[in-house]
């Protein structure tokens, strides 16, 4: 019977799925409370400028030396035998990988809502980190359509000819979107918060960034110094969201210096402690 009694004092599920939705969404935007998100943010600022100005100057001397001595060397766009190109480059598509960790998201709310205690302590840490990873794409993402839109260049051999130069500010369409290259916005930003969240996993996660940036050359839907400077918009993009969550206590501590490091995962192989699961120390 205590068994029976509790379960009937428990709220119904869609409202423990409300609360689970609810608190997921009130900690991205309740106040920052770490004690040293001062000294984070003054290093988030240092290196976000320096990258920002090196990336600023390569995508430079990429479009001067570079841009038209490369897309001439790629073979035709269409040519039949590009097919697994075509194919590997959609892992790098904004859509798809924004739908998967959608879909994530939405799978532990599910679950989350109806298990209890560690265990649902536990899933609410992974569901924090795949909020993190989410909002780290689809902020770089958000930002480099504005920056699609601003600048209109024009995608390789758009107007008949290879012109590295062929630009049409606000013009909106597709044609004049290659820069920055939105997969490589998506990739770069993906490797880097996945890399934030679990170093192990850096070899491997930038490995694929720079396959998709390549594929993107190979098909002539981009110019070099697009890419860089999608590359470049996707890990300041995650950088900034992985303050965010680290100001909040959300998956990341920061150490005296302002350096900001990733708290241990939910599960390691065993269970960890709940306490340690989603917020710093």
């Amino acid at each position: 019977m205590p068994a029976t009694t509790d379960s009937a004092s428990r709220p119904a599920y869609p409202v423990q799925l409300l609360t689970v939705s609810g608190r997921a969404l009130a900690q991205l935007v309740r106040s920052p409370s770490h004690s040293r998100r001062a000294e984070a943010a003054r290093k988030l600022a240092r290196h976000s400028l320096w990258l920002s100005m090196a990336g600023a100057a390569l995508v430079i001397a990429l479009m001067l030396a570079f841009d038209l001595t490369e897309i001439q060397l790629m073979p035709a766009r269409g040519t039949p035998s590009l097919w697994p190109i075509r194919i590997l480059t959609d892992f790098g598509k904004d859509e798809y990988v924004l739908s998967v960790l959608g879909v994530m998201l939405v799978v532990v709310a599910l679950v989350a809502a109806g298990l209890h205690g560690t265990r649902r302590a536990l899933l609410l840490g992974l569901g924090t980190r795949l909020q993190f990873l989410f909002l780290s794409v689809a902020l770089s993402v958000f930002v480099g359509e504005i920056l699609k839109y601003l600048i209109g260049r024009g995608r390789p051999f758009v107007g008949g000819k290879a012109d590295p130069f062929n630009f049409i500010p606000f013009e909106g369409s597709g044609a004049y979107a290659s820069l920055p290259s939105g997969h490589a916005i998506t990739a770069f930003a993906l490797a880097f918060a996945v890399s934030a969240l679990w170093p192990r996993l850096r070899v491997f996660m930038f490995t694929y960034a720079i396959v998709i940036l390549l594929t993107r050359l190979v098909l002539l839907a981009h110019h070099p110094s697009d890419v860089t400077a999608g590359a470049l918009v996707g890990i300041v993009g995650a950088m900034t969201v992985r303050y965010w969550f680290a100001a909040r206590r959300l998956a990341f501590a920061i150490r005296a210096d302002g350096t900001i490091v990733p708290l241990p995962g939910p599960v390691t192989g065993r269970l960890k402690r709940v306490a340690r699961g989603a917020s710093a120390p």
